[in-house]
């Protein structure tokens, strides 16, 4: 099983592969670069190189890249949109160094545009920025539906995907906060709810998972995440998530409101269920 947490990038490569290491951990997440800001911080290739070796060494999982959350790439704003070419471009250039790495965004807010029409842009952006050669998959994360957010349906995501020429180049980011906020079931129909994403997107674009209970109820539009086992989606669920023949295989991601001490006691409690379901 593949688990672990969101840590800081500023430390750089190595020493949140040694970070994961002291928590158990196997997979981690880390922001490209300020989650509120546009400026990358310079990666050391050294460094790159050496969490590369660490992470071969002690078998890690893919981890996973994370976009900032200034970007919007279906913006009403063409500026804006813009912004978030050149950003996500950037960063897929920059990852083509790190191994075994998924880069992950929220696809973005349309702002009173209309649903279809923030899909033709965030579908612009992704055919402007991916080409033939990459190694990253770049994952759409499920979005829970706040607003104007596109992505609150996997038939949104499917739009997009149709809608790139690279599609073999897209997978998806499942965020269990998420998906329950944008009304999936998924504690007590977790298996139907994965028959209709296999049904509408297929189970191989599911790459990662985003571990998250959620402070609201189902279909609350809201996306609040919790500690495990503190909102309403229960710890019953997350074992139910760490049993299962699929999704036990994925990497497994906190993003629970938590420093490293709280991140430990969850990957904890994952690892002593493992191997305990059906």
């Amino acid at each position: 099983m593949y688990v672990g947490c969101h840590l800081s990038s500023s430390k750089g490569f190595a020493a949140m592969g040694k970070t994961a290491l002291s928590i158990d951990a196997n997979t981690y997440q880390f922001f490209t670069r300020n989650p509120r800001g546009s400026k990358a911080k310079d990666w050391d290739p050294a460094d790159v190189a050496a969490g590369n070796a660490l992470r071969r060494e002690h078998g890690f999982g893919p981890i996973v890249a994370h976009a900032p959350y200034t970007i919007n790439a279906c913006s009403a704003e063409e500026s804006v949109r813009e912004f978030a070419r050149q950003t996500l471009g950037d960063d897929l250039h920059r990852l083509e160094a790190v191994e075994d790495c998924y880069y992950n965004f929220h696809p973005g807010s349309h702002v009173g545009q209309g649903a279809e029409t923030g899909i033709d842009q965030i579908a612009d952006t992704l055919n402007a920025i991916l080409w033939p050669e990459q190694t990253t998959t770049v994952l759409l994360e499920t979005m829970a539906g706040k607003g104007s957010e596109v992505g609150r349906t996997f038939e949104e995501l499917r739009a997009i995907i149709d809608r790139v020429e690279l599609s073999d180049k897209l997978g998806v980011c499942l965020d269990t906060c998420h998906v329950s906020d944008g009304g999936y079931d998924v504690v007590h129909n977790l298996e139907g709810v994965l028959e209709e994403f296999d049904r509408i997107l297929g189970l191989d674009r599911l790459k990662a998972l985003h571990i998250n209970d959620s402070m609201n109820p189902l279909g609350a539009h809201k996306d609040r995440h919790a500690c495990l086992g503190e909102g309403t989606l229960g710890l019953d669920f997350f074992y139910a998530v760490v049993d299962h023949p699929i999704l036990h295989r994925l990497p497994l991601l906190l993003e629970t409101p938590n420093e490293l001490e709280g991140y430990a006691r969850e990957i904890a409690l994952l690892r002593a269920h493992d191997g305990k379901g059906a």
